[in-house]
């Protein structure tokens, strides 16, 4: 029995010379929460827009529960909710207000739109709140408004597009607290998108993406472990005269990130005071550490996450 619920195979967009996905294939399972780490530019923006319908793919097959968004919209936007970066909230409104408009535009009245928006609020725990303006409420607080908003008529699947965005630590944690009970309580399919690392290593499972293609689909654990060992971070003054003694003196390859040479080698902690004692002078700090999402990306791209992002 197929249990995706959403399936992506050889998928292509451009915007004019620019191509924006390249290729993508991915198969989300039913219940899961499933991530897209990559940097702005990566195409994770462009995939949500076309899982939502907003743009029809013009190359490659995209079904969400079966049906196509290009072909079948309405039986899409029936079945999924969705979340983008730009707010949608009145801020005049109160909170059940803006949930009671959102219904309206799927056809919703009455007694049922009442208890869904009720029960929609309560799921992420301001049903004693509703009736306050949003403009009222904290960054984190609002952001819980729009996925109530995005629960309100019942979807199986549920997209959010960078849902963090403007959120701090403490409000982050919060809503992702309730996506997991969204996800655990009603089975809700839930796809994110997101270029923090905190926010990857909750998923299930993850696709890092990198210029409109997808260079690993894992589980968060899955991917770390490609990396092996430990993964030393050498900041350095002089990284062409350090990068020559790795060759030479022990036949390692590191990769450079500016004044930061990176190797990743088994027991890290006790080649450390074998390159310093055979570096002096050349070494100005050193970190040793487990395999992190961000070792993942570097060693994919040869780059930081951050650096791509700007």
């Amino acid at each position: 029995m197929d249990r995706s619920a959403v399936t992506v195979d050889g998928l292509y967009y451009s915007y004019g010379s620019h191509k924006a996905l390249d290729d993508v294939r991915l198969r989300v399972e039913a219940g899961e929460i499933f991530g897209f780490l990559g940097p702005n530019g990566s195409g994770k923006t462009t995939l949500f827009r076309i899982l939502t319908t907003l743009v029809p793919a013009p190359r490659g097959v995209v079904t969400i529960l079966g049906f196509d968004p290009a072909t079948q919209p309405d039986d899409v936007r029936s079945r999924i909710g969705a979340i983008f970066q730009s707010p949608s909230l009145d801020k005049q409104l109160t909170a059940r207000e803006n949930l009671m408009h959102q219904g309206h535009l799927y056809g919703l009245r009455g007694s049922d739109l009442r208890a869904r928006s009720a029960a929609a609020l309560t799921a992420v725990n301001l049903i004693d709140r509703a009736d306050e303006r949003v403009d009222r409420f904290s960054g984190g607080m609002r952001r819980r408004v729009e996925v109530a908003k995005g629960l309100l008529h019942r979807p199986q699947v549920l997209l959010l597009d960078e849902p963090s965005t403007g959120l701090d630590p403490t409000a982050r944690i919060e809503m992702w607290d309730h996506l997991r009970q969204i996800n655990s309580r009603d089975g809700v399919t839930i796809l994110v998108t997101t270029h923090l690392m905190d926010e990857a290593d909750r998923c299930a499972r993850l696709a890092i993406m990198e210029r409109g293609r997808v260079l690993a689909c894992d589980t968060p654990a899955n991917l770390k472990e490609r990396v092996g060992g430990d993964v030393i971070a050498i900041v350095t003054t002089k990284p062409a005269e350090l990068l020559s003694l790795l060759r030479t003196r022990f036949g390692i390859e590191a990769q450079q990130l500016d004044r930061t040479l990176r190797i990743e080698r088994p027991r890290g902690h006790e080649f450390v005071p074998r390159l310093i004692e055979a570096a002096p002078g050349l070494v100005e700090s050193i970190a040793v550490g487990k395999p992190t999402l961000e070792d993942v990306f570097i060693r994919l791209t040869g780059q930081r996450l951050e650096e791509h992002k700007n």
